[in-house]
């Protein structure tokens, strides 16, 4: 993955090795993307028959890029005697100008050919290389090369034209070019990708701002940049991940089809798609500084909020859906994941981030208008959440297709006892009982102070704190000083000492008495590398470094858990996951990725890259923004912003200017003062 270029515009993307080209391939989904299908999975280039070679690439934004190439290999001692220049954008439609140039000092003639191919695959299937049940065909037409698949109603295409005259045949486009002496052509290819609906129409030519072009995508961006808080700080790579979060985020956001307003995709390429719990995260990470993700999170997912019992998506009753999937296998029914419900966590975070939001924006109307929804989802906890009827969150998968593990951790071997061995089902993992508690006690403020229901708030509060006491009794594994990671189906306690324990400082359900083990276990050698708070700590059966959830670092853990330190007054170990953090971003050239290997610090000196991590990744790019607000100690309070610095020294100033909340705009500062030994 880290050798792959890719631009992306919302949930599309082009995603090529490093000459442009794209062929498809059994390890990553090459090939133009668009909500979930693969329009193009063959476009390379060649001159005379002969492949081109990299000299460099402009990465010039998110959406553009820029290739100089030459065919052959290039070596120091013979000067290449034609160049090419591929630059390439997204905006709605796929563009890229190809120029030639002619560095003889005499005409020449070459023959241009790129070969162009689709096969329509679903984004997991495109790695799988499975043919799609309906019919293909490529018709060659009139200026254009059309691509087609077609299954029932649902029609797919990929349309092709140059701006140049071009030989069309049904594998691609040939160009005979002539130049004079140090000469210069070009062409500019477009491709349009098409999803048609039952009424012959693309159901996506009705969504703002579809097909904008890129001018206006420029526009776009500097007005995001401009809204956002202004950072001034002596950390240039804190600086660096700053601006790259922004940026990522604006990358990631696309235009719902039905909501009409922008969602965030989750990250590049596995998921540019909704996720629900991404999705609250994201816009929990991003209060202080972009409070519009909150709010769109918050009205699409109430909108999308299960009504009914449907075991092939495990959906139920006030449940939030975890999982979008807008692609063939969907919507034919092949797969549960065309609105997937598989997920124990999103429900209470919904609660959870509508509270927040509110602290933050004081947007009372918005909590009024979702009081059904957030009821809803305080009622499944205690119903559909409640599988054992012991008051707490379990999850058991009904649907075939279905995710084993349904917390924040969702593949299948996530959840272990300490020597390796699988828990049955279900299960109840810890911090699904911390949001559980948190969301109780932010529904009794919005049920006493927006829905006048004194008596529902005092029935939370009591819930929330009869959950706490039995949470501290039950999960608490005495002889280890840790919380359990969760409980079995017969109420023993899976005793794998994972990170989920730092999401319960940041839900405040850990015992106060409990609160400084809980810190000391969170930065002991075990789970901290030097880089960030691992997965699975390093002495369990389980653990892998490169284990997505048994030893990887996921960025967005950390920033959740650096908020439960300082929420629990443990500034000095909040600044030093902070500082980890900050400067593990520093070797992925400022981008947070969405995990990276958990090797300890002192063994590899730099970060090691997960292999398939997606990057960008929405609560990645949040995460930055955290830490943030973790060390200027950004609290809302009231009408007022609660600004309570604890920076390390070796960061220097921070200043935040232009903090958007209920008090308007305000900024914060603080200068590096704590003190923190070297790793």
């Amino acid at each position: 993955m880290n050798d792959l270029v890719s631009i992306l515009d919302g949930n599309t993307f082009m995603l090529s090795d490093s000459t442009g080209d794209v062929e498809p391939s059994p390890n990553y989904p090459s090939g133009l993307f668009a909500w979930d299908t693969r329009f193009l999975s063959r476009w390379v280039l060649t001159i005379n028959g002969e492949r081109l070679h990299e000299l460099s690439i402009d990465d010039l934004q998110y959406f553009e890029c820029r290739f100089f190439l030459v065919p052959g290999e290039p070596t120091h001692y013979v000067d290449a005697k034609t160049s090419v220049i591929r630059q390439r954008s997204l905006a709605g439609a796929f563009e890229e100008e190809l120029t030639v140039l002619n560095h003889r000092d005499e005409p020449v003639v070459l023959t241009l050919r790129m070969e162009i191919d689709s096969d329509f695959a679903d984004v997991f299937d495109a790695r799988e290389s499975r043919s799609l049940p309906g019919r293909t065909a490529k018709l060659v037409e009139p200026g254009r090369l059309r691509l087609c698949h077609e299954r029932h109603r649902h029609v797919a295409e990929t349309i092709v034209t140059s701006s140049e005259p071009a030989e069309i045949d049904a594998d691609g486009l040939t160009f005979r070019i002539e130049l004079g002496a140090h000469g210069r052509w070009s062409t500019t290819l477009r491709a349009i990708g098409t999803i048609q609906g039952a009424g012959g129409r693309d159901v996506r030519e009705n969504l703002r701002g579809y097909q904008e072009a890129w001018p206006e995508k420029r526009r776009e961006l500097r007005e995001w940049l401009d809204q956002a808080p202004k950072l001034t700080c002596d950390s240039e790579t804190l600086d660096d991940a700053y601006q790259r979060s922004l940026v990522d985020l604006a990358a990631l956001q696309y235009i719902g089809l039905t909501s009409q307003v922008k969602l965030m995709a989750t990250g590049l390429p596995w998921y540019m798609t909704l996720f629900g719990r991404h999705s609250l995260v994201t816009g929990f990470q991003t209060l202080p500084f972009i409070p519009q993700i909150a709010r769109s999170a918050l009205w699409v997912l109430a909108l999308l909020q299960g009504g009914r019992v449907d075991d092939f998506r495990d959906e139920e009753p006030g449940k939030i859906m975890h999982e979008i999937r807008y692609g063939e296998p969907g919507g034919f029914g092949d797969s549960p994941y065309t609105t997937y419900y598989g997920a124990a966590d999103c429900t209470p975070l919904f609660v959870v981030l509508l509270d927040e939001y509110e602290r933050w924006t004081g947007d009372a109307e918005t909590v009024r208008l979702l009081e059904y929804e957030a009821r809803s989802a305080l009622a499944w906890i205690d119903t559909y959440g409640n599988l054992m009827d012991d008051g707490y969150v379990w999850y058991e998968r009904r649907s075939p297709s279905g995710l084993e593990n349904q917390g924040w951790k969702d593949s299948w071997n996530s959840v272990t006892y300490a020597d390796g061995r699988l828990p049955g089902n279900p299960r109840a993992t810890c911090e699904l009982q911390g949001y559980a508690y948190d969301a109780k006690v932010r529904g009794a403020r919005l049920a006493r102070t927006f829905w006048n229901d004194p008596a529902y708030a005092d029935r939370l509060e009591q819930e929330a704190a009869d959950l706490r006491d039995r949470f501290n009794r039950d999960f608490w594994i005495a002889d280890q000083g840790y919380y359990a990671l969760a409980l079995d189906a017969e109420g023993g306690q899976v005793d794998a000492l994972a990170s989920n324990m730092g999401h319960l400082l940041w839900s405040g359900i850990v015992d106060d008495s409990r609160a400084e083990q809980v810190a000391e276990v969170l930065l002991d050698r075990h789970l901290f590398s030097g880089w960030g708070i691992r997965t699975l700590a390093r002495d369990q059966a389980f653990y892998n470094p490169v284990g997505y959830h048994t030893g990887a670092i996921w960025p967005s853990d950390n920033s959740l858990i650096a908020l439960g330190l300082r929420r629990y007054g443990f500034a000095e170990q909040a600044a030093r996951l902070a500082v980890a953090m900050v400067e593990a971003s520093g070797y992925f050239g400022g981008r947070m990725p969405e995990a990276f290997a958990g090797y300890d610090r002192r063994r590899t000196k730099y970060p090691v890259q997960y292999p398939r991590a997606c990057s960008p990744h929405c609560s990645s790019a949040g995460t930055t923004l955290v830490l943030l607000r973790t060390l200027l100690g950004l609290r809302p309070h009231q009408d007022h912003l609660t600004i309570d610095p604890a920076i390390p020294e070796r960061l220097g100033r921070i200043e935040l200017v232009g903090i958007p909340g209920r008090w308007g705009r305000t900024d914060a500062f603080g200068r590096g003062r704590v003190h923190l030994e070297p790793e």
